[in-house]
């Protein structure tokens, strides 16, 4: 089961011996697993106000906002209801759009979105969500695990393992990553045959459909070894690809016996004459 993230709850932490005492800063932060700074909540809504008003007025009330509404969602998301959430998010993440300082927080509600989608089976909009959430920070692990759990869920085994790959890049002690693509590299490997199989199959019925003009199929071939050099080649029944070939051409130098003397009686005439010379030929 995966749970939305710490750091999104972390009001508890306002009041804390550690929060008084780091006021020096705009926004006191505390390390998370995955590296990223996350902003304290109370301490997101105070901000720096030396700078005085202007935008960095308008830039403290937008993030007091984003973060209210990131609060309301988590509420909401731990209360199940994950639509409402998903609403709450989305408006922390436009109330805080394109601000350098908000890159924190719209890389939280991004991946919040993501716990959302999963919740509700909407796994490839989890995905897209996780990438907004790490396009912002490129070394969010939880995002990149939760990735990897909706690429799982939609077989797309190949995907899932490059983010359990990237995470050992990032943290090489992750045992999660380590066993998840050892379980799912086998699982890569036979959908990767089953690819196979059925674009052979394919080719196949592409193949018949082309020699099937010569009155041939794939059956008129087989693989053969070459006794000499071990390479392994085509074998046709040569007497039916022979026939197939000469019936097909007979075919066409009648057409084109026909198109030549339109041309010629045309060009006598003052013009091409009429195709229905050729409807009346028999195929």
């Amino acid at each position: 089961m995966v749970l939305i993230q710490q750091e999104d709850t972390d009001e508890h932490n306002a009041n804390s011996p550690q929060a008084a005492t780091a006021k020096s800063s705009i926004t006191t932060t505390i390390a998370d697993a995955d590296g990223f700074e996350t902003a304290s909540d109370t301490d997101l809504a105070t901000g720096d106000d030396d700078n005085g008003g202007g935008e960095a007025h308008k830039e403290k009330t937008a993030l007091d906002q984003a973060n209210d509404a990131k609060l309301e969602g988590n509420k909401l998301f731990g209360d199940g209801q994950y639509e409402e959430a998903l609403s709450q998010y989305e408006l922390a993440l436009q109330v805080a759009a394109d601000m350098a300082s908000s890159v924190e927080i719209r890389s939280i509600c991004h991946a919040n979105r993501a716990v959302c989608f999963m919740k509700l089976g909407k796994y490839d909009s989890t995905i897209k969500e996780c990438t907004k959430a790490i396009e912002l920070n490129p070394v969010y692990v939880k995002a990149m695990i939760r990735r990897g759990e909706a690429h799982e869920k939609l077989e797309n085994y190949e995907e899932a393992i490059a983010d359990m790959k990237k995470i050992l890049e990032i943290d090489p002690s992750n045992d999660q990553a380590r066993k998840t693509i050892r379980r799912l590299e086998p699982l890569a490997a036979e959908k990767m045959e089953k690819k196979k199989e059925e674009m052979i199959e394919k080719l196949k019925d592409l193949g018949n459909s082309v020699l099937g003009r010569f009155g041939m199929s794939i059956d008129n071939f087989k693989a053969v070894k070459d006794p000499k050099t071990g390479n392994v080649g085509d074998q046709n029944n040569k007497t039916n690809t022979d026939e197939g070939f000469e019936h097909f051409l007979g075919d066409h130098r009648t057409a084109l016996t026909k198109v030549h003397h339109m041309i010629q009686n045309g060009l006598k005439s003052g013009g091409l004459g009429s195709m229905e010379d050729l409807k009346h030929e028999k195929r």
